[in-house]
């Protein structure tokens, strides 16, 4: 019997546990990982022959010549078609949701807007890198039932709400006016690789992370540093 191969796409550490767990689950076939955009190229795929490219976190293009001829799925961490787009944990939390599901799509040249592998619900709850490391095993999960075909291919039902993706100039904290505003800032921004919650002076920028509510204040961790037009 032949081995089967996947691709994982994604460049963040929180999915190493996850590289390992499926590594070890099919230890017969061959996985590999992919976090590097020169490596994601039609060549490099074609070489590979891959099953199916499981696109975990991935902020490049995705060229219609790979797509078209490999089966590659993105998980996107909304109940689509809300919230097609950019940055969606962080706009979901800005719109006060509690939890959310983590849809499993088809990749097309519609901007999130293939047709439904699964979907899984997922707690917003926690900072935004305990919320991707909780995602991560309901990852695992979904890509099992994909690979055992354990689902049924559906077409996106509902109202279309788009997001757009944030920069890094909106994790400004100094014009948000509630204690809990600010705690969901912190939380939203706190992971590997992205942008922190901060404030800043002329000269100066106080980053924060590892926010806890306690009564009628906030704790967090704060990073200075000096600016570096200065």
């Amino acid at each position: 019997m032949s081995k089967k191969c996947f691709i994982i796409l994604t460049n963040k550490k929180w999915h190493s546990e996850l590289l390992i767990s499926l590594k070890k689950y099919y230890s017969g076939d061959i996985i590999y990982h992919i976090s590097c955009k020169k490596d994601f190229t039609y060549s490099n795929i074609k070489r590979l022959n891959p099953e199916y490219i499981f696109v975990l976190h991935w902020s490049h293009k995705i060229t219609k010549q790979i797509f078209d001829n490999y089966k590659t799925i993105i998980f996107h961490m909304t109940d689509l078609p809300y919230g097609r787009g950019g940055s969606p944990l962080q706009n979901l939390i800005i719109k006060n949701k509690i939890k959310t599901k983590i849809s499993a799509i088809e990749c097309t040249e519609i901007l999130d807007g293939g047709k439904i592998y699964l979907k899984s619900p997922i707690s917003l709850k926690g900072s935004a890198q305990e919320i991707f490391e909780r995602s991560s095993k309901i990852l695992l999960t979904m890509i099992k039932k994909i690979v055992n075909k354990n689902y049924k291919l559906t077409k996106q039902n509902g109202r279309i709400v788009t997001f757009k993706r944030r920069t890094p100039k909106q994790s400004n904290i100094k014009n948000l006016t509630t204690l809990n505003d600010i705690y969901d800032y912190i939380r939203m921004l706190d992971a590997d690789g992205y942008p922190a919650a901060f404030l800043e002076t002329k000269n100066i920028k106080f980053l924060f992370s590892k926010v806890k509510k306690s009564k009628n204040k906030l704790k967090a961790t704060v990073q200075i540093i000096r600016k570096k037009n200065e």
